[in-house]
């Protein structure tokens, strides 16, 4: 007897379907709970249903991505100049 867990999630863009089997965790039911969890993060999942909760207006969301956007920018940049720091000494 095979066990096998799904989630199912409805998107306007595509559905999802993470499924993980116990032969693939050896048969250990922690891994397998661990596998399942990693796997919807990295098809985020729970980001798109906390994002989905509330309506958000489009203007909220672009500038909630603009926000984003830079605050990524200068972090790749501190990042950067942080190697170049490390470089020159």
């Amino acid at each position: 007897m095979e066990e096998t867990y799904k989630v199912k999630t409805m998107s306007r863009k595509r559905p999802v379907n993470v499924e993980v089997k116990l032969r693939h965790a050896k048969d250990d039911p922690n891994k397998l709970i661990r596998k399942f969890i990693k796997k919807v993060k990295k098809q985020k999942i729970l980001e798109e249903v906390r994002e989905r909760r509330y309506y958000e207006k489009p203007t909220t969301k672009r500038r909630k991505a603009k926000i984003k956007k830079l605050k990524n920018a200068r972090k790749s940049q501190a990042e950067r100049d942080k190697k170049v720091k490390l470089r020159s000494r």
